[in-house]
């Protein structure tokens, strides 16, 4: 069986592969290139704090 912190570091991991398409969004959206980026920034943002979230309770459980 796989560990909670594994999980909880493959999380963070894919949590960090999520920001940097929000930047990548975000430069999108300053330059003027994709008008669709606003809202996939926004989408991805609320990927990003579930993410978050998973990892704090990951780390938790695993810490109980």
């Amino acid at each position: 069986m796989e560990s909670f912190e594994s999980l909880a570091d493959e999380i963070a991991s894919l949590e960090q592969r999520v920001a940097d398409v929000i930047f990548d969004a975000v430069r999108s959206q300053l330059r003027g290139d994709d008008d669709r980026a606003k809202e996939l920034e926004r989408r991805l943002s609320k990927v990003r704090r579930s993410l978050q979230k998973a990892e704090i309770l990951l780390r938790r459980e695993d810490a109980d």
